[in-house]
């Protein structure tokens, strides 16, 4: 199997954590498992570049590493508005108009902006700093809200984090949510968020530790194949159905009912890459009751259905 070429494509004032994040993604394979893409960094101008952590980094390659690429990815810098040049730009659009997937994290969004990749498409970044882009790109629709937005071409993320979620999304896009789910557990990252769920503005104050929903996610991430209404779980944390659901608001920013569809499609697409088992029989484990239900919910979410996911990402 070739390797997925990743490029990160560094524009200074440059944010290196956003930049680490890609690189603990797509940089470094899990333990047990072959690694399935290459991962380098350019620049415009290779040499020392400034960062806006107070240190400059050693960058070896320039814009032509974009000419054989799979993906590009424009990590945040700060500030988000500085222009990049029109050699840049060009870089990016010659990226894409060759088929690689473009993709911003976090205030990363204002470069791809500045290129015209992202007129009239849907597009985030940091809530912060929404306002902003949204006054500068007015010919962009901005949801300050969503962790990411992907096109399939093109994709942008909110914060850092929502950068990770970004990833691995895409990484459960070319290989499926078991080689994610690897992945996941060697950065010791919780379940994933999907792109619609909503970003962390504003938190009124931290949760407490009996607050925390990490012991009822657990316990029903491992009885998926049981019968879970919002009842039942409010029933095992020892809330009211309303306090369950604000919670799961507050700290998770989706419904008790999203979150648990996402588990059960995560659940059975694991099952369709590692196993032989017929759909019915994963609809049952997964907890979704039947093979119509399945195949609706994955046409529904994912844009294909159980069979196709099956033939691209099995590994039995």
């Amino acid at each position: 199997m070739s390797l997925h070429r990743v490029v990160a494509l560094l524009t200074p004032p440059q944010s290196p954590f956003e930049l680490a994040c890609a690189f603990e993604v797509f940089g470094i394979a899990p333990p047990d498992a072959p690694p399935r893409y290459s991962f380098r960094v350019c620049a415009e101008h290779p040499g020392l570049l400034p960062t806006g952590a107070g240190y400059t980094m050693l960058v070896e390659a320039g814009l032509s590493a974009l000419q054989e690429v799979d993906t590009v990815i424009v990590p945040g810098r700060q500030p988000p508005d500085t222009p990049v040049s029109p050699d840049v730009i060009e870089a990016l659009r010659g990226a894409h108009r060759r088929g690689a997937r473009i993709v911003a994290i976090c205030t990363g969004a204002f470069v791809l902006a500045q290129a015209g990749l992202l007129d009239g498409r849907r597009a985030t970044t940091h809530w912060r700093s929404a306002a902003r882009f949204a006054a500068a790109f007015p010919e962009v629709p901005v949801d300050p809200d969503v962790l990411f937005v992907d096109h399939g071409d093109v994709a942008t993320s909110a914060g850092t984090g929502a950068g990770i979620d970004l990833c691995l999304h895409l990484v459960r896009c070319d290989h499926g949510a078991a080689y994610a789910a690897q992945i996941a557990r060697r950065m010791v990252l919780p379940p994933h968020r999907e792109g619609s769920q909503l970003q962390y503005a504003a938190q009124p104050a931290p949760a407490r530790t009996d607050e925390s929903l990490a012991p009822l996610l657990e316990w029903a991430t491992s009885h998926l194949d049981t019968r879970l209404t919002l009842g039942h779980l409010a029933e095992r944390a020892g809330l009211s159905s309303r306090t369950l659901a604000r919670r799961f608001t507050e700290q998770l920013g989706t419904s008790p009912g999203q979150w648990l569809l996402g588990r059960r499609l995560d659940a059975a697409r694991i099952l369709l890459e590692q196993t032989d088992l017929p759909v019915e029989a994963i609809a049952t484990r997964v907890g979704l009751a039947s093979a119509a239900n399945l195949r609706r919910r994955f046409r529904a979410h994912l844009g294909t259905t159980p069979g196709a996911y099956r033939r691209t990402f099995s590994q039995t």
